[in-house]
């Protein structure tokens, strides 16, 4: 089918048939060999993956489990005890022969390992491309593209778990070939221990043994009987043999519980219950509700699309020669085998569409799907040379400008090293600064801290150096190097701090190269001495503090604070030079939650910006750069971190309005209207629902340390219980206890929190600190809204007349009296839901045969224009019928009635 090595490029081996023989037979291990040492030499460049503790755990809590050490994987909230081990088990005990315990050598020994899998699996790919495409040299380009997908090769040294499921799934594939070549019953037993394997490591592995299962009835199909018959059922039957005691020794979990190992697998491949929200397209989406095109857009956007472009192309030509010879697909013939390559390209992204699983961090679940586009890809690429070679146009010049393509990418991979696990193509929006930061996750697992430290000390030979860092960044660094590091701990003043890119912070000192690439930084490096930083950078903060003191301060204290548009500037001068380390914040509360970008949304009302003191000479200063979408509140606050670095209680905080309306009025509200009944320890709390905003204000003058740190207790009841998870539904309320400091700050001795609330219609709110004070509260239901439910009436009969009048529609029951007044509401509404079906009920309440939803007329409407109207959001299940009515203590039922829904 396609031209072979000798007809594309003859002269450039003339006059060396030997050399051009022995590259031609053995170009794949060569390569290998030279990606193997390259490799070698390099993987101790990537940092701490901090999955990597837990794989260990789970690799322990097996080899404990098979010694009988210990049972930790049978316990019930121990979710990883079904993770397969086939590869873990193996480096925990290369781990504990080899004695290391240094976490330098163990992450080295990782890295090694795992990338050794990885060309161990390009050299399968290499063998199973020439099995396909009997060439040599479209083998070797299916071994080029394989190996050099940036994130792909990034992760082969990092990522031991995508990336051996990856390695095992190619050398699966190709056992899948091999086996149905040779048709033995070795050949299969050895395919089955390869399926055993990757199912081991992750149950989506089952699709390949569902491939060969199929492929294996095919062959039964046009057998008929005697006995190739029977040796189709033999070998079918030992694949399946080997291929589960495969999985069942290689589980120990499985041992005692077979099933369960399988039913567990398989809920957590689909609906795994770490839910995180993952940030995708500038939005914040729970893990769990992705969209079907999550994993083909992130697909689009993070691999060369050199490799997409005839990956489609090998797809084209599959499918021309399926037209020509459909009957061939069917049979073992070497259609049939490269038909599946497209099979597991695409239908492994469209179950998890279709099934809806849980995603993380990108497409990295699906990555051994590039196994397959690789070999397609080197299909594609010798499709269109034999196309270009019956034109009689010669194929050299796309052999030449897919080598120039592959050329390029592996100079861009070079540039990034070790950065390449974070490559994007040009479909990925790059032109504005941060942008994939504000609509991609990045470096989810932080690895670019190492990269950043080696190039610190590669800075400073020779030098100790204290930086401010999570210790667990240098876990990976040589020993000699860690030895030159210490943290900025307590008191102890930081030569340099290193952040993820933060707004802000000034950017004036050394960003990675990756920033060249993707106008975005992984990790900035920034000097907190003037003998660190650059002239040009100490003259940057000397001007930027020189216009701040044009103007007056907006904070007088041992730092003034100054502010210039968004920009706030710390300043004090002749600082001692042994005083204490000094860190800045700044917490913002936006008007609105959603007028941040969407990776600084979460439970908190306000994000924050924060900065460290720089010293140049006597002069101590901090910036803080806002970004222009700031508005609304700030909390300035300065801590004085001492010997303990704890710095908890600030030493002043300072509340600072942006822009109206500002946050200080609705506290000075709060403060006027504290409820008595409360007692004196009571902090003021109420609504704030202006303008789109949906939270829950505390604020308390003269608040004293222990008053600021005690937990607050919150119950959130909701009007309707289906807006809840299911296991709360017997409490019948949402707990969201919370400490203040999580939620505000103490700026001038007075206490202030602001709690964002749920979305959902809220019934009755209870809170307070333990042994201080408790309330009961419910929100208002606002005149306007009443007057419009009302409004929304008046073509309508009430379904049933009583003493209030029953209308029922939009899944609510709405009650209404005419004529009202305050007596008629204070006794308590019963209200029973008698489901269509018993089995939609919460377990607890089956019994009884009906959802019991009492509810306290204010909570559920009020009074207007002498009226008075309340609505109730129905369940969501089917209803047979509804009793309602009023009941007082003393009285007993003052009225009821009830609504027949359905027959």
């Amino acid at each position: 089918m396609f031209p072979p090595l000798r007809q594309i490029a003859p002269r450039i081996f003339d006059g060396s048939q030997a050399a051009l023989n022995f590259l031609t037979n053995h170009g794949g291990p060569i390569l290998c060999a030279l990606f193997l040492l390259a490799g070698l030499a390099r993987a101790g460049d990537y940092g701490f993956n901090y999955d990597d503790p837990n794989q260990r755990h789970t690799a322990q809590a097996n080899l404990d489990y098979i010694l009988g050490q210990a049972d930790r994987i049978a316990t019930p909230i121990y979710h990883d005890r079904v993770y397969g081990v086939a590869f873990e088990l193996p480096l925990l005990l290369v781990e504990g022969a080899l004695g290391l315990e240094d976490y330098h050598y163990v992450h080295r020994l990782r890295t090694t390992l795992t990338h050794l899998l990885f060309i161990l699996g390009g050299f399968f790919c290499y063998r199973l491309a020439c099995r396909l495409f009997n060439n040599r040299l479209i083998a070797l380009l299916a071994l080029l593209f394989y190996l050099l997908h940036p994130r792909i090769y990034g992760h082969s040294f990092l990522n031991a778990k995508d990336l051996s499921f990856l390695s095992v799934f190619i050398i699966a594939l190709y056992l899948l070939e091999r086996a149905f070549r040779r048709d033995t019953i070795g050949a299969f037993v050895l395919l089955g221990i390869g399926v055993g394997l990757l199912v081991n490591l992750r149950i989506m592995g089952i699709m390949l043994g569902a491939a060969a299962l199929a492929m294996r009835g095919m062959d039964l199909f046009y057998a008929g009987s005697g006995p190739k018959r029977k040796h189709i059922l033999r070998t079918g039957g030992t694949f399946i043999l080997a291929g589960g005691l495969t999985i069942y020794a290689l589980s120990p979990y499985a041992w005692t519980n077979p099933v369960d190992y399988l039913a567990i697998n398989l809920n957590l491949t689909v609906s795994h219950p770490t839910v995180w929200p993952q940030l995708f397209r500038g939005m914040l989406i729970p893990s769990d509700e992705l969209p079907p095109h999550y994993n083909p857009a992130w697909f689009a956007i993070t691999t060369p699309p050199l490799f997409m472009l005839l990956g489609f192309m090998g797809m084209a030509a599959l499918l021309a020669q399926v037209l020509a010879r459909p009957g061939a697909a069917f049979r073992n013939t070497g259609l049939r085998f490269r038909l599946l390559l497209p099979a597991a390209f695409l239908l492994p992204p469209l179950a998890v569409a279709l099934l809806g699983s849980t995603q993380y961090e990108g497409w990295r679940h699906l990555y051994f799907i590039h196994a397959p586009l690789g070999l397609l890809a080197a299909l594609g690429a010798g499709w269109l040379g034999a196309a270009l070679a019956r034109q009689r146009r010669g194929p050299a010049g796309i052999y030449a400008l897919t080598g120039l393509g592959v050329g390029l990418i592996l100079l861009q991979m070079t540039q990034l090293h070790p950065l390449q696990y974070v490559y994007f193509n040009f479909l990925a929006d790059r032109t504005t600064p941060e942008h994939l930061r504000g609509h991609y996750v990045m470096d989810h697992w932080q690895l670019a801290y190492r990269a950043a430290l080696a190039s610190l000390l590669e800075r400073h030979p020779g030098e100790t150096l204290t930086v401010r860092v999570a210790p667990r960044h240098t876990r990976t660094l040589p020993p000699a190097a860690r030895q030159r590091l210490r943290f900025a701990s307590g008191g102890r003043r930081a030569d340099y701090e290193l952040t993820p890119f933060d707004p802000g912070k000034p950017d004036l000192a050394f960003n990675s190269a990756y920033r060249r690439f993707y106008n975005n930084t992984l990790v900035a490096v920034r000097p907190m001495a003037a003998t660190r930083m650059t002239p040009a950078a100490v003259a940057a903060y000397r001007e930027i503090y020189r216009q701040a003191i044009a103007g007056e301060p907006i904070i007088r204290a041992d730092y003034n604070v100054y502010r210039n548009g968004k920009r706030f500037v710390f300043g004090q001068e002749n600082c001692p030079a042994d005083g204490p380390e000094v860190w800045f914040g700044a917490n913002l509360f936006p008007p609105n939650p959603e007028t941040l970008p969407p990776p600084l949304r979460g439970r908190r009302p306000y994000v924050t910006f924060s900065n460290h003191r720089v010293r140049l000479d006597g002069l101590c200063l901090a910036v803080i750069q806002l970004p222009d979408y700031a508005r609304g509140d700030l909390i300035l606050s300065q801590r004085n971190l001492g010997n303990s670095g704890t710095g908890d209680d600030p030493s002043w905080a300072e509340l600072y309005n942006l822009s109206n309306p500002s946050l200080a009025e609705l506290i000075d509200r709060g403060r006027r209207n504290r409820p008595a009944a409360a007692g004196p320890a009571a902090f003021a709390v109420f609504l704030d629902l202006a303008e789109g905003r949906n939270r829950l204000i505390y604020a308390k003058p003269h608040c004293s340390p222990a008053e600021y740190e005690t937990p607050v207790t919150l119950h959130i009841y909701p009007e309707n219980l289906a807006d809840l998870p299911f296991y709360l539904w017997q409490g019948g309320l949402d707990n969201r206890d919370f400490r203040l400091p999580l939620y505000g700050g103490r700026p001038g001795g007075e206490c202030i929190a602001v709690f964002p609330l749920p979305d959902y219609p809220i019934a009755a709110i209870h809170t307070g600190q333990a042994d201080r004070w408790a309330i009961n509260f419910y929100p208002p239901t606002e005149p306007d809204r009443l007057r419009a439910d009302y409004a929304a009436l008046s073509d309508r009969q009430p379904n049933i007349r009583a003493a209030f009048d029953l209308y029922l529609g939009d899944n609510r029951l709405i009650y209404l009296r005419e004529t009202c007044a305050a007596a008629d509401t204070a006794a308590g509404f019963f209200l029973h839901i008698i489901p269509a079906d018993i089995a939609d009920l919460p377990p607890e309440r089956q019994a009884a045969g009906f959802a019991n939803h009492d509810f306290v007329f204010d909570r559920r409407g009020g009074h207007f224009d002498g009226k008075c109207l309340a609505a109730v959001a129905l369940p969501n299940y089917p209803v047979k019928a509804i009793r309602t009515g009023q009941h007082s203590p003393g009285q007993g039922e003052l009225w009821a009635a009830e609504l027949v829904v359905a027959p």
